[in-house]
């Protein structure tokens, strides 16, 4: 099916018209290379002019074999090129979130950067990539820009602008890094927030969309856990199991003392929608809807 020109509207201003949810919508990454290209993207940024296009080929194949995602970043307001190029090795895995730092003189060199996270200095700050990707999408242009600056004036060194992230209609996006947080709906309210509430070790629970490491019915569970019983703390409801069932998903989250979230989840579509604003073709996507929530004993005792 597809949708009149007529009827045309920013897919991010679409999608808060019919209250999108944004639980559950975190797409996989488990391990990130994040480039500095200081330079315009094109609409693929690492793939297309003004970046050498064979060079990116060649990066993007060495990164995706081995099972990593490449973005590319560069500071908010920047288009000269610094004289060296940064790089950064992300690891989103729960219990062993890193962040290493390196640099080149030669763009030919990033070819030969150890993928493993052996070369580069560590760093403990976390990166704020905002999707700014305005060749991809608009909206990225529009509300990610926001983002980034409000984001940038008040964390000027942890903020980075990056290249398409996934989920056009909840912009402004961004990612947090080394957990890989994504948020959603971002400039709606202060984004600043957001880089607060992870300096003390804490999500914003209404912008959340999920963690990147981990799979969609386990991100809506904790979604509905921190709705249901209040803890926004990052590491709240780690994941015990996770089973499908005839309609949905039972998913168990653990709590302190042995107890557990119990959260059994309802497998939804959403009516027809467009993704994003360069789509024509209406589409289904997949929601999670929230059945049962309860709490377990280490028994299997239900006790709230």
């Amino acid at each position: 099916m597809t949708l009149p020109a007529e009827h045309w509207a920013p897919c991010s201003d679409r999608a808060r018209e019919r209250a999108d949810p944004l639980a559950g919508t975190a797409p996989r990454g488990i391990r990130w290379f994040l480039l500095e290209v200081a330079a315009s993207w094109g609409t693929n940024a690492l793939l297309d002019a003004p970046f050498d296009r064979a060079l990116g080929r060649a990066l993007a194949r060495r990164v995706e074999a081995a099972d990593m995602r490449i973005l590319a970043i560069r500071r908010t307001g920047r288009r000269t090129p610094p004289a060296t190029q940064r790089w950064a090795i992300v690891d989103s895995r729960p219990g062993g979130e890193r962040i290493v730092w390196g640099e080149v003189a030669d763009a030919r060199e990033l070819l030969d950067v150890p993928l493993d996270g052996s070369t580069g200095t560590a760093s403990s700050d976390p990166v704020f990539a905002v999707c700014a990707h305005g060749r991809h999408d608009r909206c990225c242009a529009v509300r990610g820009r926001r983002v980034a600056t409000a984001l940038a004036a008040a964390y000027p060194d942890e903020t980075w602008e990056c290249s398409h992230v996934g989920g056009d209609r909840f912009a402004g996006t961004m990612v947090v890094f080394p957990q890989g947080l994504y948020y959603g709906y971002a400039d709606d309210g202060d984004p600043v927030r957001i880089g607060d509430a992870h300096g003390d070790g804490h999500v914003v629970a209404d912008r959340l969309r999920g963690r990147s490491s981990l799979s969609h019915p386990v991100q809506a569970a904790q979604h509905y856990a921190r709705k249901s019983f209040g803890d926004d703390r990052i590491a709240a409801y780690p994941p015990l199991d996770e089973t499908s069932t005839a309609d949905g998903w039972r998913v168990r989250l653990g709590l302190d003392g042995g107890a557990s979230v119990v959260v059994h989840l309802a497998d939804e579509s959403s009516p027809p929608l467009l993704s994003t604003c360069a789509a024509t073709r209406l589409v289904r996507v997949r929601q999670y809807g929230l059945r049962e929530i309860r709490i377990e004993d280490a028994a299997g005792r239900i006790v709230g």
